[in-house]
């Protein structure tokens, strides 16, 4: 997988569903309608492919039972992880309650994370990109890109 790209607006009606859109589709395996919704680090969901899925699973399998710090981040990243599905139509439900934490509400975007989707609530999405300077990205850029961070 070469990673996932774009962001794409989607509307959530009354009963809480979406329609995947077909630029993100695209992207998807052929015939992937199986999905792993989560809480994200932000106020935001993750979507994440299975295949996606069971390589995060594997890796924090591997973690010790012991340490205190692993079990918490267990219990706060596991927790909610919710199987959805796209039904006949291409719609996903979210659950209501990954729906309140996130504070979705209607309009929410979709936004590619190279192996994942996150999903946010669009005026909070729109938000991340104004409260943020084209000086504060570049030094971010420097910071996170810089030879010691990549190997």
């Amino acid at each position: 997988m070469n990673g996932f790209h774009g962001e794409y607006e989607v509307t959530v009606d009354a009963k809480g569903r979406f329609l995947l859109p077909g630029g993100l589709k695209k992207q998807l395996p052929e015939g992937e309608s199986s999905f792993i919704l989560s809480r994200g680090f932000e106020k935001c969901l993750t979507l994440y492919p299975i295949k996606s899925w069971e390589q995060i699973l594997a890796k924090i399998s591997q973690l010790n039972d012991f340490d205190p710090k692993v079990r918490q981040f267990r219990r706060q990243f596991l927790g909610g992880a919710t199987e959805v599905e796209l039904d006949s139509a291409g719609r996903m439900l979210l659950p209501a309650s990954l729906k309140e934490y996130a504070g979705l509400g209607k309009d929410v975007v979709i936004a590619a994370a190279l192996d994942r989707f996150e999903i946010w609530d669009a005026a909070k999405y729109k938000e991340l990109f104004e409260d943020f300077s084209s000086e504060a990205f570049s030094e971010l850029a420097k910071d996170v890109m810089s030879a010691k961070n990549i190997e």
